[in-house]
């Protein structure tokens, strides 16, 4: 029998080598599992001497299985995607996940926590709008149910924020195109989450960092139509003669899409060698983003990592009933990728 005392079930998966949603669908009802791996269990817990808390188990269940999953906006290919891996993550652990869209609407993200209310549900993936959510109603709701945060960083709001490390990921962008090329400037459209005002300030230290001076150039636009407000955001700069350098950094992929259709538009080349204009770059690494023309460079975000973090903490949360004693932020680092835009 071991001797290390295991305090909770995420511990007893780890020395036992089954995945927790595994553990956790043998303890909801060890039929659920195949007979192998109920048998592995079963010596684990003989080995390891484990007993599960019985009373917190009791009190989950009391909760329905449903667990909800809310970002800004789904046609967003990054919030789909990210969305996808979690309910992906959910079903496998035995829960009920369903996915809801606040279309960029604040009203309709307070309807959707006043709903989720209602339907007591397990514990809630969130990505606020962010500068346009109701700060007091969102707290509000992560006082009151399981919540893990991402994406979009409301500072000092519930008990975890799992994410992006944008200063990292836009520093790295910055030196691979001030190695390779003219500094850039930075393209970008009134903020409507706190990534964008943190991508900005990243791009000012980087490019004070390496001895450049920064450029920002902000387009008008106030919805989540990116694509439409880089395109036409991207003619009046070119038209206009704004660019003080044959180099773009958008703030996002999506602004980086309508600002390449500008330039084709215009006639301008994309990408490198003496017969291209201008070079352009984005930031997320969109699932779209391999297959414009030419190929945008950017840097990625962890996908795998944000979302599996994110169901490993609430999980946790759920399981051991417990809640954090201090907030907590967990931030992933960027990958650059190098594509032929750039």
């Amino acid at each position: 029998m071991s001797k290390r005392k295991i305090r909770n079930m995420a511990e007893f998966a780890t020395v036992s080598g089954i995945s927790r949603p595994t553990v956790s669908k043998y303890f909801n009802d060890p039929g659920s599992v195949r007979e192998t791996i109920r048998a592995r269990i079963e010596a684990a817990l003989e080995q390891h001497d484990y007993r599960p808390n019985i009373y917190a188990m009791n009190q989950n269940r009391r909760l329905t299985k449903n667990i909800g999953i809310v970002v800004p906006y789904l046609a967003d290919p990054f919030f789909a995607e990210i969305a996808r891996r979690i309910e992906r993550r959910c079903i496998d652990a035995g829960f009920s996940p369903t996915l809801f869209s606040a279309h960029g609407s604040p009203d309709l993200e307070t309807g959707i926590l006043d709903s989720l209310r209602s339907l007591k549900p397990a514990g809630v993936f969130l990505a606020p709008l962010g500068r346009a959510s109701d700060r007091a109603q969102v707290e509000s709701f992560c006082r009151d149910v399981p919540t893990v945060l991402f994406d979009s960083n409301l500072d000092g709001i519930g008990d975890v924020f799992v994410g992006h490390d944008n200063l990292q990921a836009v520093g790295l962008i910055i030196d691979y195109l001030c190695r390779t090329g003219a500094p850039p400037c930075f393209f970008e459209m009134p903020p409507l989450n706190p990534n964008a005002n943190k991508r900005r300030e990243a791009y000012h230290r980087a490019m004070e960092r390496l001895g450049h001076t920064p450029q920002v150039i902000r387009v008008p636009g106030d919805s989540w139509e990116f694509e439409s407000i880089g395109y036409r955001g991207g003619l009046e700069v070119i038209d206009s003669g704004q660019l003080a350098t044959n180099t773009v950094l958008c703030s996002n992929d999506r602004l980086a899409v309508g600002f390449l259709a500008a330039a084709y538009e215009r006639r301008l080349r994309v990408g490198h060698g003496p017969d291209c204009a201008l070079r352009v770059a984005g930031h997320d690494d969109h699932p779209f983003s391999r297959f414009t023309c030419p190929p945008l460079t950017t840097v990625a975000q962890d996908y795998d990592s944000i979302a599996d973090q994110s169901a490993e903490i609430l999980f946790r949360q759920i399981e051991d009933g417990s809640r954090a004693e201090t907030r907590q932020d967990v931030l992933f680092e960027g990958k650059l990728i190098m594509r032929s835009s750039a």
